[in-house]
């Protein structure tokens, strides 16, 4: 009987060898990850283990130890299943098993991996990651819906957040900092949705952004100028553009010796300074009260004696108090806006003043944008992956009713070179910034060819 079991166990993994070998030979979209034949072996394990698992006391050892003394438990009772497998497989579902146990679940793999910088769950056969700017549909597989759900439930338990039918959508973040989406029936129609953007454990520095040509030197010298100035900086572009990335390593230029005050929705600035004070919305309860949001943050930090604020993104009434604190003596203030341009970003940021709730004629919204916002800076996900500064544009002033905007550097794309990179670099447009005017002032020393001429 028992060598049946294991010519039985054999044949299945030739199935499963053929299988990937198919799947392989498919194009990506129609990639379906198989399913995994001891879904139900690693669920009846798992179970068994949380029962038998003294928790408090898993919690009072180290990580490495906890893990080995899960594996081990794993181990025993995988044993007692009698479930013929091949040893290569039975370290793997016993991994599985540690990951459902100390971490989440199927996923694990893909957040401890450091090249991938996203994950997503669309449905329990369907995890998406993205690695260099690109997505791939991995081999990880829920076992049903309610699976994804304990998952979703496992991060956000320990927030105080909640998510139920009265309360479908959640935002989270993972103790390293990761932003967590995830969005539930009746609103995801297919089933629990989960969506995971990781941070690097180290934050990106300036000598990253310049190697994965997202900054170029000329650019990095200028906002370390335009930091040093104490000038308003707002960082734009779409989702999944590296807006936060950039956020950090610009508020790396701010000097230690200055009282910083973050505002975000969820935390997800990693600044290096000691003097940091990180401020975050919290929902309202299960009551429908104790809501704190972005410009209650706003207004209070302005009580907290900042010499910078840093709003992580403007997204609604919180844009006018930031502009007021940017209008009354609280220069070198950053933050980011979701926008497809810098004229846009600036569109963004008045329908936003608007939405405050304020009789405000356009003029006098704009002349508030144009006093001030000093620079833009404008990112944008070329189409093959990375993530390029496409544009450093000044807010010169007023003319009529229009806010006036010149670009100091613009990227010039050269089309793609034969394995579908983007060709192309930034060059000064030749416009020499107002702001420079000001360098003497502060001590500040850049060689005029720095914004000279655009190369051909």
């Amino acid at each position: 009987m028992s060598i049946l079991l294991q010519r039985s166990g054999y044949l299945l993994r030739e199935k499963e060898e053929r299988l990937d070998q198919a799947v392989q030979s498919l194009p990506e979209e129609d990639v379906y990850a198989p399913a995994d034949p001891f879904l139900d072996l690693k669920a009846r394990v798992h179970e068994r283990l949380i029962h038998e698992l003294d928790v408090a006391r898993l919690a009072e050892q180290d990580p490495v130890t906890v893990r080995a003394n899960v594996e081990e438990a794993s181990r025993t009772l995988l044993a007692a299943e009698d479930v013929p497998m091949a040893r290569q497989e039975r370290l793997r579902i016993i991994g599985e098993i540690a990951d459902e146990v100390l971490g989440f679940g199927p996923i694990q793999p893909l957040l401890d991996d450091p090249t991938v910088s996203e994950v997503m769950v669309n449905a329990p056969d369907r995890v998406y990651f993205e690695r260099a700017g690109v997505l791939h549909l991995s081999d990880r597989v829920f076992k049903d819906a309610a699976h994804v759900m304990r998952v979703i439930e496992k991060i956000v338990a320990p927030l105080n957040r909640r998510i139920d039918e009265r309360s479908p959508m959640v935002d989270a973040r993972l103790p390293d900092g990761s932003r967590v989406n995830a969005i539930i029936p009746p609103l995801a129609i297919d089933g629990p949705t989960l969506t995971v953007r990781k941070f690097a454990r180290e934050p990106y520095q300036t000598e990253d952004l310049i190697r994965f040509q997202t900054l170029t030197p000329e650019i990095v010298e200028v906002l370390r100028a335009c930091i040093a100035m104490r000038l308003n900086v707002m960082v734009c572009g779409g989702t999944g553009t590296g807006k936060t990335t950039l956020l950090n390593v610009v508020s790396s230029f701010i000097p230690p010796t200055e009282r910083i005050i973050t505002i975000e929705d969820p935390a997800e600035l990693q600044l290096r300074q000691r003097h940091v004070i990180r401020l975050e919305t919290r929902p309202a309860n299960i009551e429908g009260e104790g809501q704190i949001t972005q410009r209650d943050l706003v207004r209070n930090a302005l009580r907290m004696r900042p010499d910078r604020i840093i709003v992580g993104e403007v997204r609604g009434g919180e844009a006018f108090d930031m502009l007021q604190a940017m209008n009354t003596g609280h220069d070198g203030s950053l933050t980011t806006v979701h926008a497809n341009s810098p004229r846009d970003a600036l569109a963004r940021v008045e329908n936003m003043v608007l939405m405050a709730g304020l009789d405000l004629p356009a003029r006098a919204i704009r002349e508030q944008i144009s006093s001030a916002i000093n620079l833009v800076v404008h990112l944008n996900r070329m189409r093959d992956g990375s993530r390029r500064v496409t544009h450093v544009t000044e807010i010169v002033g007023m003319e009529g009713q229009v806010v006036t905007m010149q670009d100091i550097f613009v990227f010039q794309g050269r089309g793609l070179d034969d394995q579908g990179r983007v060709l192309g670099s930034v060059h000064p447009t030749g416009l020499r910034p107002k702001f420079s005017e000001r360098f003497d002032e502060y001590g500040i020393h850049l060689p005029a060819s720095l914004f000279e001429g655009a190369a051909a």
